[in-house]
Formats: C-alpha cells, structure tokens, sequence
C-alpha cells in the first residue's frame, strides 16, 4: 500500500476531510469524541501529516538554520550544543546545513525553509546575498562578522583586544620575541587577533619579524607543520614565546617544540585562544584567552528569536575574552 493520505484517514473514520484536519491541527470545533476516534484511526493507519501543507497555512517553521562550512573540532562542538538547547528552550528546531555551495545555501535562505539564520562567517556571503537577504526580510545573525541591518545582526568575540591583551600578557613576562600562528586570513576572528598582536608589538617598540608570523590555519597539524618548518629554516632565530590564533594551534605549537628538545615553559612560553576542555588537562596547561563560546550560541539563537517575533532589530553584540594563566606561559630567562 502506498503512503496514507488524509483522504484515507477521512474514509476509514468515516468523516470529512475538513473534520480530520480540523483533529490533527487540534481546532476546536469538534467533539471530544469525533476528535478521539479520528486521531485513533490516524494512528492505527500510522498516518503523517504532510507538514509543507501546514508550514504553508501557517507561514512558520519553528526551525532554525545554522550554515557552516563544518563542525568538526571543539569550538563547533560547543557552539552547535548551546545553540542547539536554547532552540529547544524557545520551541524551535535547529537545522544544521554543512556546504561551501553558496548556491545551496542561497537557495534554502532565501526559500525559506527555515523561520531565521544563523551564518557562519567562513561562509563568505557577499553584499549582492545580504542585499537579497535583506530585500526578502530574512532574518539572520552571523557568527564573527559585523553586519548591522534592521532584519540582520552579528555576535562577535572582541578578537582585536583579546589578540592585544594575551600578546601584552606574554611582554609583560619578559618575552621580547614573540612569534604569532595565524588561522585563516580570510576569517574575521583571525585577521582581528592578529592585529592585535601587531598593535601590541608596535606599542612596546619590539621589531615585527615577518618570519614570526606563521600560518597554522586554526589546526592541530597545520601549527605543529608551521613550527617545525620554523626550527628547520632558522634554528638560530628561536622565538622566546608563542601566541597562537586558538588552543588547537598552541598544542600543536607544543608537541613541535617537545620534538626538537624544547621544553614549555621553561625554554618557550605558548599562549593559545578559546580555552577548549581539553587546554586545562593538556601537558602542560595551556595559558590561553577564553572566549564564551556556549553564551556566543546563546546570545545567536535569542537575537534571533526575538527578531523573528519582531521584538528587536539587528544589532551587533561583542563578546570579551578572559585571560587564563596555567602552566604553559612562564617569566622569560634571557638566553642571549
């Protein structure tokens, strides 16, 4: 037998089709009784309501969607579970859509297939895609891009100050050689950090070496790569610290440094980002700045609750990182 129909359902309980809609949909116009007898031959039938005729009627989802290029490593791991929470909080489904196609993502944005977006910024959604975004009154909030629209807001780590702060913190142990492994140039987060670093370095007059400035993009394996490549090519140039652009750069930082005899801290201070779970069990424990991954979720998912519900307009909302000292930064013994 084929799929069952509200026309089955209809026939068997010997009803119209109006009053087994009128059932499933829980308007209450009926008697107890018809209303029971219907919803039991429903289910005897295991019938499923063809919920693209009800989003219809309706005009909602109650989904949300969040498009990413991937959730692979810890910070996504995070972020998807505190997001995925508060939508179940506020009543509301989160959709995970995973694509580099922009047409794919274009497509289920704007045909809406869900109530509202949160885009990460790696997407690299272009001004001609948040004109249409914002012609079609879609509401979104991206993830580390400033983007202010009346339908359109943004939750951001302040990645400028931290970068400039963890990079003052690592001067301010006696570090005058400080050697930055950058993410991915093209992502916010890691352009900001960087600057900051830069403008830490400028301020306390200590020379920028473009040899120090490494790209490990935001990986465990790529830092660790980028660092040996470091201690291959210049053995004699030894940075006196690191600050990586997040945790699992600092870790593979260490494990590179532990592989030409270096020991950390007591050779090298390694700074990292994010304040993973894993950076307070790791050997030794990394020194890093701690950025509010789950309340940057939290924050995403009720911004944009509240624009669909049309009780706020986009805004844009910083988030502050927290210096956390362990066991990975350590005073610098000059060796010269």
């Amino acid at each position: 037998m084929g799929k069952i129909t509200i026309k089955d359902v209809a026939r068997e309980a010997g009803v119209s089709i109006s009053t087994v809609s009128n059932a499933l949909n829980d308007v209450d116009v009926l008697n107890p009784e018809t209303k029971s007898h219907v919803l039991k031959v429903a289910q005897r039938l295991n019938y499923v309501p063809n919920l693209n005729g009800k989003l219809l009627k309706s005009g909602t989802t109650k989904m949300l969607g969040f498009f990413t290029t991937s959730v692979s490593g810890p910070y996504f791991y995070k972020l998807v579970e505190s997001m995925a929470r508060e939508c179940d909080r506020l009543g509301y489904g989160l959709n995970v859509f995973v694509t580099k196609d922009k047409q794919v993502i274009m497509s289920n944005i704007l045909g809406r297939r869900v109530d509202g977006v949160i885009i990460y910024e790696e997407l690299r959604i272009d001004e001609y895609d948040i004109q249409a975004m914002e012609k079609d009154k879609i509401k979104a909030v991206f993830l580390d891009r400033v983007i202010q629209k009346d339908t359109i807001g943004s939750v951001i780590f302040d990645s400028y100050i931290a970068g400039y702060e963890a990079t003052k913190y690592l001067i301010s142990l006696g570090h005058k050689k400080i050697a930055y492994i950058s993410g991915v140039d093209t992502m916010f987060d890691s352009v900001q950090r960087k600057e900051g670093y830069l403008a830490a370095l400028r301020e306390y007059q200590l020379p920028i070496n473009e040899e120090y400035i490494l790209q490990g993009y935001f990986e465990e394996e790529g830092s660790y790569n980028a660092v040996k490549g470091l201690l291959h090519l210049h053995p004699d140039k030894m940075p006196d610290a690191f600050l990586a652009g997040n945790d699992l750069s600092a870790i593979g930082c260490i494990q590179a440094l532990k592989t030409h005899g270096y020991e950390v801290p007591l050779d090298i201070s390694v700074m990292g980002f994010d304040d993973i779970d894993i950076a307070q069990y790791f050997s030794p424990p990394l020194t890093t700045v701690r950025n509010q991954i789950a309340r940057q979720g939290i924050l995403a998912i009720d911004h944009l609750v509240r624009m669909i519900q049309k009780k706020e307009q986009g805004n844009i909302q910083k988030l502050a990182g927290e210096l956390v000292v362990r066991g990975s930064s350590h005073v610098n013994i000059d060796r010269e």
